[in-house]
């Protein structure tokens, strides 16, 4: 697609671009991933919103153990191993570090980029329950703060017109991606998984003026591919960022097409939209925490399981691919008993991989999904 060979040109020329704003005085705001970061705010504000979306670089976990056991999330580690070694660019550019605190791995990671690295970060909390609306009051008071926060680094009060006009960009941007994800729902128009999800991951890098280009580009370049083949598989798991790709690699190499993505991390939350009448901090504490689907650390965590029902017959799946990284110890626990019960429920079998960015665990997972994939071929 060469909306894809456009988005890779400007992810290259990105790092110059915020370096002559930042000369003009424009900050740089970074933010963890977990999709509970409303960027509008930080756009409202005039600010750069840059999501740390790199991972599957074991390089980047060997260098983590200078600072943390290995018993902490893989990808949590590689961030950890690329602001801490200074080689990371994007790093580098920011002035301000927002991390939503959601597990402890998270924590850990916000910890030590203070302690070693001296990086500016900035913290709220993230309730593990929203069935009571005290949850959703606690989280749109960790954004109110956040805001003023932006105020503060910009010298500037974020406007309610400017903040709209920052919501408004944002479900365009979320409504062409739903527009490139759902056309995989009909057989007759589809886009690889490998290519939506680097254009997912470019929203986290681009200006929106850019991003939303290149997705209009996307969308009618689309409507001129061929049908897909293969069997359809759902990935889901705790992870998939920039530069983990092997999974879907291996899917497809085995006769798989992955229709539909479910991850907490890595992908930019884009199923819905934010509200454009009302109250606007709160439409946005609601879209990003009320609304969501939890991920699997929440309590209760019987509706993000009802997504996945409800995602594997909406897509028309055939098996389940369930993605996990290592030391991530809620999807662990849930991967012991959702493929029982999806199997109950549909009759969908489901494969459970783990990772840990390793190049050696490779020639394993494709024996497995291999044979995965024949499986799905004799029933």
């Amino acid at each position: 697609m060469k909306a894809l060979q456009k988005l890779r040109e400007k992810i290259a020329q990105r790092l110059s671009e915020i370096e002559k704003e930042k000369k003009k005085g424009i900050k740089v705001v970074g933010y963890t991933l977990g999709g509970f970061f409303p960027e509008e705010l930080a756009i409202a504000a005039g600010m750069i919103p840059l999501g740390m979306v790199a991972g599957g670089d074991r390089h980047n976990v060997d260098r983590s153990a200078a600072y943390v056991c290995r018993w902490l999330d893989t990808f949590w580690r590689s961030q950890i191993g690329a602001a801490l070694s200074g080689d990371d660019p994007y790093f580098q550019k920011l002035d301000l570090l927002t991390v939503p605190i959601t597990d402890n791995h998270v924590r850990a990671f916000a910890d030590l980029v203070v302690y070693y690295g001296g990086i500016n970060v900035f913290s709220f909390g993230v309730p593990h329950t929203k069935q009571n609306a005290s949850s959703l009051d606690y989280y749109l008071k960790g954004i109110e703060r956040l805001k003023i926060r932006f105020e503060e680094l910009t010298g500037t009060p974020i406007e309610e017109e400017a903040l709209l006009q920052a919501v408004r960009l944002c479900n365009e941007e979320r409504r062409l991606l739903r527009d490139l994800s759902f056309s995989r729902i009909a057989k007759e128009m589809s886009i690889r998984s490998k290519d939506f999800i680097e254009f997912n991951h470019g929203s986290f890098l681009l200006e929106k003026s850019t991003i939303l280009d290149i997705l209009k580009q996307a969308k009618t370049e689309l409507s001129k591919t061929s049908p897909s083949k293969g069997y359809r598989i759902l990935l889901t798991g705790s992870t998939l960022a920039m530069g983990d790709s092997k999974v879907q690699d291996l899917i497809e190499e085995a006769g798989g097409w992955v229709v539909i993505e479910e991850f907490a991390e890595g992908i930019k939350p884009y199923f819905e939209s934010v509200k454009e009448d009302g109250d606007l901090m709160r439409n946005l504490a609601e879209f990003y925490f009320w609304n969501r689907k939890p991920p699997a650390w929440f309590r209760p965590d019987k509706e993000r399981l009802e997504e996945l029902v409800r995602l594997s017959r909406s897509f028309k799946v055939d098996g389940i691919v369930w993605y996990q990284l290592m030391f991530r110890e809620s999807y662990k626990t849930e991967s012991m008993y959702f493929p029982e019960r999806i199997k109950s429920e549909t009759g969908i079998p489901v494969l459970i991989l783990e990772s840990d960015y390793d190049a050696s665990e490779i020639g394993q997972m494709r024996t497995r999904i291999e044979t995965f994939i024949n499986t799905l071929r004799k029933s």
